[in-house]
């Protein structure tokens, strides 16, 4: 048996994936070190892992319009 970095268990879902379409959404833990894990609901063995600082940065960046050039 193997065991993973993150947990099985305790994962929570982003309250603005609730009207995804095929219920895709983004989920996300805090592991004991006070880690953010994210991964995506249909591809759960995918994890990225983050501090909350650089996700709060992240966050900003979005909210900013950084990343409104980056194509879909």
């Amino acid at each position: 048996m193997t065991s993973t970095p993150w947990p099985a268990e305790g994962w929570r879902k982003s309250s603005y994936s609730a009207d995804a379409p095929d219920n895709a959404c983004v989920e996300f833990a805090r592991t004991p070190d006070a880690s953010i894990l994210l991964r995506e609901s249909d591809e759960p063995h995918t994890v990225i892992a983050t501090t909350p600082a650089t996700l709060r940065a992240f966050a900003r960046a979005v909210k900013a319009g950084r990343f409104d050039h980056v194509s879909r």
